[in-house]
Order: C-alpha cells, then structure tokens, then sequence
C-alpha cells in the first residue's frame, strides 16, 4: 500500500442540531470547532439531519426550513400553511 494517499481517519464528535444528539464515530471529516470529550480534542460536525431525526427513522413528518425557502413559496404562490 502507498503511503501518504490516504485521508486522515480519526475519532469525530458528530452533533445533530435538530435534536441534540451527540456520539462519537470515526472520519475523514474535520472542523475547526472543537470539544473535549473524556480527556480527548475531538472535531465537532453539526449534521442538520440524522437518523435521530429523520422523518423515515422517527415516523413524524416535519419541515425543517431554515433558510425560509417554504414560506417564500407559499407567500409568492399564495398557498397556506396545511392545518393538523
């Protein structure tokens, strides 16, 4: 095997920003925000979506928008917001 063709693999502190939920896996992925976790820098990556909270993992459907992209439609094409 060659040397120095491979990325870095490393231990990575994964966040999901829906709901909060931390764990620690193994990547090529980086950050330059960090955490300590048991004595370890670990990089932190904020996923906007996850298993965790996934529609098709949960069972709950939800609009996740943060850009305001759905309500700019709806404004421009006059459609309302659906009542539960």
């Amino acid at each position: 095997m060659k040397a120095d063709i491979h990325p870095d693999y490393h231990k990575v502190l994964f966040v999901d920003s829906a709901t909060g939920k931390e764990w620690i896996s193994r990547s090529t992925l980086t950050s330059k925000e960090t955490r300590e976790v048991d004595g370890e820098e670990l990089p932190v990556v904020k996923l906007e979506i996850s298993s965790e909270s996934h529609p098709f993992w949960t069972g709950q459907m939800r609009e996740l928008d943060a850009d305001g992209k759905i309500d700019r439609f709806r404004k421009r094409y006059g459609k309302g917001k659906k009542s539960a």
